[in-house]
This record gives structure tokens, sequence and C-alpha cells, in this order.
């Protein structure tokens, strides 16, 4: 049963680091069964490029990413059996010139994408998940209406962080309706530098998650369990457990995944992954598999329901 759904490599991402080929070499010898290859998608604007990319071009982000797929589907022929490996991607939304180019992607390889992990790094066009000090700018730059800007710091302060989960949960919805991602990724990663920001103190934006949690659950996607959050200094996998508690509620599904970035980080965090889920009440884990039926986006996979007790695998004694 072991499997991860999100990862990366140096290959392809300037931030992770080794060959996709390690990577997966590195997931058959930890045994694990499934295996997800999701790199990010191209970036389309000049300015949207990160400090480690200031020798690459848009242009080069898109010839990356088609090597990826073409490299992908090569891993997947050579591994086909010993590890059973998919082929995604991880979105980007910073403006609307990303939901439009992953239209255009998504038709030009059709038949080459197993699944998508819709996540959201951004906010107002400013990373929310690159440091703590860009992150704070990004709260610096949210506009206050004017009823709140005679008001004190402190008030100030939670009106301008309300507004800022606000506009992610939006932006998250908009993925969710525009391309049906198979797997949500890193659902709250919004507070991934405020770890223990409870998100039912913001009424609004509970409300838009909860949204999100029900619209995504009726389409048939599953919620990924991340464990890069205990590599950030976090408690808990993402999501934490208020949110993970909400899924719950609503009957929403989990899967697995390491979002490693290099063979350095493959099944990193999931011992204590697997305590968390234990401890939180999960019974029920859950994968994507390929099919001959088109799911809600129009791809050709389907989420399934790992067999047996999830925590009794062989996997789990090597962690």
């Amino acid at each position: 049963m072991p499997h991860s759904h999100h990862s990366h490599s140096g290959q392809f991402c300037k931030h992770a680091t080794g060959l996709l080929e390690d990577v997966v070499k590195e997931a058959l010898n930890q045994g694990f069964e499934v295996y997800g290859l999701t790199e990010h998608v191209p970036r389309y604007r000049a300015e949207d490029l990160y400090p480690e990319e200031n020798d690459a071009s848009v242009e080069f982000l898109m010839t990356q990413f088609e090597a990826f797929l073409d490299e992908a589907h090569r891993l997947c022929d050579t591994y086909s059996s010993s590890l059973r490996l998919l082929v995604g991607l991880e979105t980007e939304y910073i403006s609307a010139l990303d939901i439009d180019g992953l239209s255009r992607l998504l038709e030009i390889h059709e038949g080459r994408i197993d699944y998508i992990v819709g996540s959201v790094h951004h906010v107002n066009g400013i990373p929310i998940d690159f440091d703590v000090d860009t992150y704070r700018r990004c709260l610096d730059n949210i506009s206050l209406p004017a009823h709140v800007t005679d008001s004190m710091e402190t008030d100030q302060g939670h009106e301008r962080l309300g507004i800022f989960l606000d506009t992610y949960f939006d932006a998250q919805f908009e993925l969710l309706n525009r391309f049906h991602p198979e797997l949500i990724g890193h659902i709250d990663l919004c507070r991934l530098y405020a770890p223990d920001l409870q998100l039912h103190a913001f009424p609004r934006a509970w409300a838009k998650l909860e949204r999100n949690v029900k619209f995504a659950i009726a389409y048939g996607a599953l919620f990924e369990v991340n464990a890069a959050a205990f590599r950030k200094g976090w408690s808990t996998a993402y999501p934490g457990n208020d949110v993970a508690q909400l899924i719950i509620l609503h009957g929403g599904h989990f899967a697995l995944s390491d979002d490693s970035h290099g063979p350095h980080s493959v099944g990193l965090g999931y011992s204590q992954t697997r305590d968390y889920l234990r401890r939180i009440g999960v019974m029920e884990l859950w994968t994507v598999e390929r099919t001959d039926i088109p799911n809600a986006g129009g791809r050709l996979s389907g989420p399934v329901r790992v067999s047996g007790n999830w925590w009794d695998h062989a996997f789990w004694g090597g962690k």
C-alpha cells in the first residue's frame, strides 16, 4: 500500500535536488508500490520566476516541463514491472495566465497526464511558501476596507489575515471548478508560517474552505496528507487537525504524499504521518489509479480505496 502522489526532482525543479530517475530508484528501494511524478507546471511571466531561476526564462520552463513528461513516461516503461508510476503535474495559480496556460497544456498533452495535484502557492501574485519575509510582504500588501483603516493595529492585522485567507480559498476554488484536480494539494498551505492559526476564527474563510471541501468531495477528489509539513516544523502533516476533521466530517478521503524534493526526502516524515493519521482516526487511505473511464476532469484516472488496514502493511515496519 505505500504510496506517494506528489514529488519533485532537481532535474526539473530548481529548488529540488537529484535526477528524477534517482527519486524513482529511492522509492523502489523503500518499498513504495505507487509513486506519482508531479513537477510544477510552467509559469508565464518573468516576474514570477524565483531567485534560483534568474538564469532561466518562461520559454525554458515550458521546454523543461515537456522534457519532464518525456522522462516520466520513459521511467514508467522502464520500471513498470516493479513500481507503478503515475505521471501528473502540480498547478500554479498566480494570474489568469496560469489558468489559460494550464488549459492549453492539458489539451496539448491529452492522454499523457494521469492526474493533477491542485495547489495554490501565491496570493495576489506573491509567493506564500517561499520564505517568511515574502509571506509577511504578502500580508502587508493586502488592502484593507475603509472602515478598518482607522481601527487598532491588532484589528487591522486580523482583518488583513482574514482577507488573505479569503483570497487563498477563492483561488483554490477556481482551480477546483476549472480543472477538477484528482488530488487537492496541501489544502491549508496558507498557514505554513502560522501552523497554530485556527482557521475557524475567520468565519468567512472557514465557510470558503468548507465550500471547497464539499465541492471536491462531490466530484471525487482525494485530499493529500502531505508529510512535508513535518519538514517545515509542523507537529502535523498538511492538513492540520481542524481541516482534517472537516474533511472527515463531510466524508472526504485521504491519499499519502511525501512531496519529496529529491531522493533524500522520499518517504521522509512518513512515520510521523502514520502516527498523526492514527491519532486523528483516519481508518482508510486511498490512491489514484488509471482507468478506462474519464473522470470529472476528463482524465483517465480515479480514486481507489486501499484494501485492509493500511497501518498493518509491512512498509511501516521500516519507518
